[in-house]
């Protein structure tokens, strides 16, 4: 798979990072409660293609339910670039929206119903790799 270097961050500035994925993104629409309310959309990476470039000071955690996802934000501006997201702890889930412009060649959306995470999970053949390096897939 082709991997471009993303780089993005939050509205103020004070949180950077650079993201390797394909200029290709799979963006994930998800109806949970918490994704409904701050309209996140994310496609996931592994740890390994994510490096936080500044910031990390300046950001601040929220979990709820079962604690597993961690929703990082500025806390400056507010804004979510990225995640911890719950189907993928071992990742990040990245905002498309939150790129710097010029990477992104095509991007699809496919919903993913939060209401029934653990149904979903069950039923969804590929989010649990998406997490993975290539070598480990």
């Amino acid at each position: 798979m082709e991997l471009v270097k993303h780089t993005g961050g939050c509205h103020c500035g004070a949180v950077r990072f650079e993201v390797w994925s394909s200029p290709d993104l799979h963006v994930f629409h998800c109806n949970c409660s918490v994704c409904t309310k701050k309209q996140n959309h994310h496609f996931i990476v592994p740890k390994s293609q994510f490096t936080l470039l500044q910031g990390l000071d300046n950001l601040t955690t929220y979990t709820f339910n079962t604690h597993v996802a961690k929703h990082t934000f500025c806390k400056t501006c507010g804004v979510q670039s990225f995640y911890s997201p719950r189907s993928n702890p071992d990742g990040y889930g990245v905002a498309p929206h939150c790129l710097d412009p010029g990477t992104v060649r095509n991007v699809t959306v496919e919903k993913f119903c939060g209401e029934k995470w653990e149904e979903s999970m069950q039923t969804h053949k590929t989010i649990r790799d998406m997490s993975k390096p290539a070598q480990e897939k």
